[in-house]
């Protein structure tokens, strides 16, 4: 039996962690992965104490810094919440179970599918979510980039000094922050490609092409070959498994108040996957801080 058991290893479930353990806590730190969404961000310019720094060395810290406390961490995923008694039963993928007094849920978020043929065929051959992990797959190929915010324009400076040529397509115009626009206005090897949507991917063994619809001209259709396509459409909460148990959002964010208590007593939630606004690594830090210590009152008052 545990105090608290955190779900999600990101920068909201490992904070959590230490301050959990801090209070003394017995605390279990369980999840797919180390470091969560923000081990696969490039380069962070924003956390407090670092200039410059990747998102996969910053995560790095944060796991350094959990191994120093007394943490049970377990790699697996969870599939189901419920409450038993006045405990809380996590279930697992490897088909495990957990109790603890208390929970918090710090699952973030993942990639946004883009839904369109060829997709599922091509995931991983030639389709990537995920730039910083594969754009040296990439060398001196033709790639495109869907999407328009910041997550697609940061693949696309990713790629620039990879890829042979780089088409960023999406069907509106860019909301990407403007310092990042910056840095890939001015590259050579770059198409920017505004009103139009992807209705499918199409190849053999791996990606070949993509074909697209004009925005404008709604029976225009045009195909375009390249070798790799990265998807890069925004991401959604993992909070499938919670529905029906705590209460979410029209977008399934776990929806907390300012002390992060969800609407079951001893579940807490931090980080992307919450209403929380901002989805930053320093917000979800501070807050995966809050839940911990709300936690910790919790416990002391029940």
């Amino acid at each position: 039996m545990y105090d608290v058991a955190i779900v999600g290893m990101g920068p909201a479930g490992m904070t959590a962690a230490v301050y959990a353990a801090r209070k003394k806590l017995k605390t279990l730190l369980i999840g797919k992965e180390w470091g969560g969404q923000a081990a696969r961000t490039g380069m962070v310019e924003n956390y407090m104490g670092f200039q410059l720094v990747t998102g996969q060395e910053l995560m790095k810290k944060f796991e350094e810094q959990v191994e120093k406390y007394p943490v049970e961490k377990i790699l697996d995923e969870v599939i189901s919440a419920g409450k038993q008694n006045s405990n809380f039963i996590l279930a697992t993928k490897s088909g495990r179970q957990y109790s603890a007094r208390t929970l918090i849920m710090a699952t973030g978020k993942q990639p946004r599918w883009l839904n369109v043929p060829g997709e599922k065929e091509f995931a991983g051959k030639g389709i990537s979510y995920c730039s910083i992990c594969d754009a040296p797959l990439f060398a001196n190929m033709k790639v495109a980039v869907i999407g328009g915010g910041n997550s697609a324009i940061t693949a696309a400076y990713d790629l620039m000094k990879i890829a042979e040529h780089i088409y960023v397509i999406s069907p509106d115009d860019w909301s990407s922050d403007p310092v990042l626009n910056d840095k890939i206005k001015d590259a050579p090897n770059l198409t920017k490609m505004t009103g139009y949507q992807t209705i499918r991917i199409d190849g053999e063994q791996t990606v070949k092409n993509i074909v697209l619809k004009s925005v404008k001209e709604p029976f225009r259709e045009s195909t375009l070959e390249v070798q790799g396509v990265f998807i890069e459409i925004g991401t959604v909460p993992m909070t499938d498994f919670l529905r029906g148990f705590i209460n979410l959002n029209d977008n399934g964010e776990i929806v907390i108040d300012c002390s992060c208590n969800t609407s079951v007593p001893g579940i807490f939630a931090a980080g992307d996957a919450t209403s929380a606004p901002e989805k930053q690594v320093i917000v979800a830090a501070g807050e995966g801080a809050k839940a911990a210590l709300g936690t910790f009152k919790y416990i002391l008052e029940n």
